[in-house]
């Protein structure tokens, strides 16, 4: 009797599942506090990131999963369009939310998303058409994609969302080495790009203030220094095997962004090492995974979209811990699968969905 075989990469599911799992059991642990200070009850925002991230990024995923994956190639320029629509309609008095002095959110009314977040997906996705497309007629590629990465520069700079920017210029430049361009081209990339980077850092005082910081964690300990320090100390105090879940002194405020930018640290508090050393294996699983996949695809469109989809997840993740751990400046991105909100979750999940079906491509 034959045995049945599953018709897409189960290695990669298993390791999104349990990384789900670990963002869910956390985010109860960290949320609980804040819920019931805030709407009096510990599980407002457990059941919010379910109802609003978990089940419709399921759902999503699992429609990516399923259409034939040549789809997102031909209507790439068709997700990037609606991407960079919505990334302007975020400065529409109304409809967009200014929160931190930064509009960066859509509100729809029963809720609010972040489109950056699907502009990741949507530029992965647009690049990987773009660059197949202008490799097979053997034209420059370097003019065209400066002007395709100045749009969003552009639009990212007005949202005050450098963390974002420096995680697509990352898998921009990434792709653009991985489509076999010149290798000039690529150093002249890379110096444009860190150039361009630079440049914003220096204009926008608070940025230069937070490299600083990182430089010297002990300069303004009240002020900007003080997320970083409360960050290590809550590291450090889960020593190798943590306190437990549920049991972090630091959740109780002392860490801004807890449940968002700064979940890690809660997550090392409680876990200790031994839980950090999981959670980063998870995430070096995640990309060999990926890896693996695009290995074994025959065509250049989704070898070269699944490499983009698989370092987005990894490069985003280990900025954040990096940044955890005083590696890298602070940042405002979450953590993949693991920190709060609801437009991040989604998107990586959309991603696995689409990882997921061209592993079911390879198989056939």
């Amino acid at each position: 009797m034959k045995r049945h075989r599953l018709q897409f990469d189960s290695f990669l599911a298993i390791v999104t599942g349990v990384l789900l799992v670990l963002g869910i059991l956390i985010l109860a642990s960290v949320s609980a506090g804040f819920s019931q200070e805030k709407f009096g009850r510990t599980t407002y925002y457990f059941f919010h990131q379910i109802l609003y991230g978990l089940i419709p990024g399921l759902l999503l995923s699992f429609i990516a999963f399923k259409i034939k994956f040549s789809f997102f190639q031909k209507w790439a320029w068709i997700l990037i369009l609606v991407s960079l629509v919505l990334m302007i309609a975020v400065f529409i008095p109304g409809l967009g939310i200014i929160s931190g002095g930064a509009p960066r959110w859509i509100n729809l009314g029963f809720a609010t998303f972040q489109p950056s977040e699907f502009l990741k997906l949507s530029f992965i996705v647009y690049l990987s058409a773009w660059l197949v497309n202008r490799a097979d007629k053997k034209t420059s590629l370097l003019l065209p994609f400066l002007m395709v990465l100045g749009v969003i520069v552009v639009l990212l700079s007005f949202q005050s969302d450098l963390s974002t920017l420096v995680v697509i210029i990352a898998i921009a430049l990434l792709m653009f080495f991985l489509a076999n361009s010149s290798i000039w081209h690529n150093i002249l990339l890379i110096f444009i790009c860190g150039g361009g980077l630079l440049a914003l850092i220096k204009f926008a005082p608070y940025r230069m203030k937070r490299i600083l910081v990182f430089l010297d964690p002990s300069i303004d300990p009240m002020g900007m220094g003080y997320q970083i320090n409360q960050i290590l100390i809550a590291i450090g105090s889960g020593g190798i095997s943590g306190l437990g879940l549920g049991m972090s002194s630091q959740r109780f405020g002392f860490i801004p962004q807890t449940m968002a930018d700064s979940i890690f640290a809660i997550f090392a508090e409680e876990t200790g090492f031994i839980g950090s050393f999981i959670l980063i294996c998870l995430f070096l699983l995640f990309f060999w995974a990926g890896l693996r996949i695009a290995k074994k695809s025959k065509d250049k469109f989704p070898k070269l979209l699944v490499m983009g989809m698989s370092c987005w997840i990894c490069i985003q993740s280990f900025i954040n811990i990096g940044a955890m751990i005083g590696l890298l400046p602070l940042t405002g991105i979450p953590l993949p699968f693991i920190s709060y909100g609801g437009s991040h979750l989604i998107s990586e999940l959309i991603a696995v969905g689409i990882i997921l079906n061209i592993s079911k491509s390879n198989k056939k």
